[in-house]
């Protein structure tokens, strides 16, 4: 059995996609969902699915080990961010090397680093005049959208199309492929 613990800050429309997809899946259990934000939306979705939440503050996360230690006590084998806006510290990559992913909604290293996130994504890909977006699946290391890239899936940006727009295609992206490339990646590592 793989246990993932997701961590999000925001409405939780890709944890719950992930939730729902790996409960078919006898070998995979989404063990916890973390969140640095108590008003969340991810928080009613967890409590919907019956997966634990742990809501925690700035200092916990960075100044603390009781995020690793919760982690190790939980037997998590893989961590999954989804749409979670802290930078993952140095202990934590330390932990779990090449076990955590994230997904970016642009093609890295495009639109990527501090701050770039959401509709900030979005509107940089307009203003960019880009002819495709899409997402960026990849591990994560030390320091914002840099880790190694997994895989990239595009959607193609018309010119007369808006962030809004933007984010709509790149969100269907995320629901349907982000729990398959995680799948993908925590199979590999049972063979490895």
């Amino acid at each position: 059995m793989i246990r993932i613990a997701i961590f999000a800050s925001g409405s939780g429309s890709n944890a719950e996609k992930i939730s729902e997809y790996f409960a078919e899946k006898p070998n995979v259990e989404i063990s916890l969902i973390l969140t640095n934000n108590p008003l969340a939306g991810v928080i009613m979705r967890a409590r919907k699915l019956h997966i634990p939440v742990v809501i925690f503050d700035k200092k916990t996360f960075y100044d603390t080990d009781r995020i690793l230690q919760l982690l190790q006590n939980e037997k998590t084998d893989f961590i999954v961010l989804a749409g979670f806006m802290m930078l993952i510290p140095d202990f934590l990559v330390k932990a779990y090397p090449e076990k955590i992913v994230n997904i970016h909604p642009a093609l890295l290293p495009k639109h990527g680093g501090k701050g770039m996130y959401g509709h900030f994504v979005h509107e940089a890909v307009v203003a960019a005049k880009e002819t495709e977006s899409g997402i960026t699946i990849h591990f994560v290391n030390e320091r914002y959208d840099e880790g190694n890239i997994i895989s990239q899936i595009t959607c193609e940006v018309s010119a007369t199309d808006t962030p809004d727009d933007v984010a709509k295609k790149v969100q269907v992206l995320e629901h349907e492929n982000y729990p398959k490339v995680i799948e993908e990646v925590i199979t590999k590592i049972k063979t490895d």
